[in-house]
């Protein structure tokens, strides 16, 4: 409620400067308030589209999610809710965060409010459009923060693993190839008592990025543990994973590291590759039988790939 003293024109004056989307709606979805925020986001003036349909200006919209929200404040006569998290926006606004944040669009927390008479029926529903697009991008980094490996920067093996059991149900259940790939740095123990802990380090940073360079962007590369890396590779049968393990394997080894003060270091790897197959009962055989197969070619010569039979 408004206090008796409140000038109309103070109210639309906060109402167009708060740093907020807010817009009304009747029964019929016609728009009776348009703020100066969305004006701004929408390049809409009020003008524009005051006593026009909503979606009949805005057909980009999730009409039927949104009638269905805009229905429920009028039946129930109380608020709703729904957060970026569930729908990152309503209105596909831009924003003027860094392209690397990964949002395309302003995320939005919105409300839904119903405006009522005196009677205590609702005439309006008022919408309103919280911008929360920092908050999600850092949130998103904390989420990324915590499934990367703190040393080279491709996924730790909590996150690979969980990309495996992800694949490996999808592959289960609707059908399609998947593959599995152990690598292995060979040598690595001598290259640290040699070379020294940072050269080593520098040399698994090395083998993550060739390594990354070869794959898709659906493919999952991460650190299994020590100098033990991991790809997840959907859609990918045995014979693909092996021309693939072939071209990490030359991508490796094609230069030796260089660093400063330092003589250049040659570096190979070891490859261990399995597949998905009916018989498989749970996603640790691919894990088991890939490093079964890594132990092969480590067995053998190293600087070879080996696929389980």
């Amino acid at each position: 409620m408004l206090a008796p003293a409140m000038d109309p024109r103070l109210l639309s004056f906060i109402v167009d400067r708060v740093n907020v989307g807010i817009f009304v709606v009747d029964r019929e979805h016609r728009l009776v308030l348009w703020n100066r925020f969305m004006e701004v986001n929408s390049g809409w003036r009020a003008e524009e589209v005051l006593g026009r349909n909503l979606f009949d200006c805005f057909p980009e919209l999730p009409r039927p999610w949104l009638q269905r929200k805009i229905q429920n404040v009028f039946i129930l006569k109380n608020f709703s809710f729904t957060a970026w998290e569930q729908r990152p926006y309503l209105f596909p606004f831009r924003h003027n965060r860094p392209v690397t944040g990964g949002v395309d669009y302003m995320q939005q927390n919105c409300t839904f409010m119903p405006v009522k008479d005196e009677q205590g029926e609702v005439q309006f529903v008022c919408v309103t459009l919280f911008d929360v697009t920092d908050t999600s991008i850092y949130q998103q980094m904390l989420k990324e923060a915590g499934s990367r490996d703190g040393l080279t920067g491709i996924f730790n093996r909590r996150h690979l693993e969980q990309a495996l059991i992800r694949e490996f149900d999808r592959a289960r259940r609707y059908g399609g190839a998947l593959a599995f790939l152990l690598l292995d740095v060979d040598h690595f123990k001598h290259i640290n008592d040699a070379h020294g802990h940072p050269a080593g380090d520098e040399v698994l940073r090395t083998v993550a990025q060739r390594v990354g360079d070869c794959l898709r962007s659906t493919d999952t590369l991460g650190r299994y543990g020590g100098e033990e890396f991991a790809v997840v590779l959907p859609e990918t049968d045995l014979s693909g994973a092996r021309v693939l393990g072939e071209r990490l394997r030359l991508a490796v080894a094609r230069e030796p590291v260089l660093l400063d003060q330092l003589p250049p270091i040659p570096v190979t790897v070891s490859i261990g590759i399995s597949e998905l197959r009916p018989e498989l009962s749970g996603y640790e055989r691919l894990i088991h039988e890939a490093d079964t197969a890594l132990y092969h070619s480590k067995t053998n010569g190293r600087n070879r790939v080996s696929c389980a039979v």
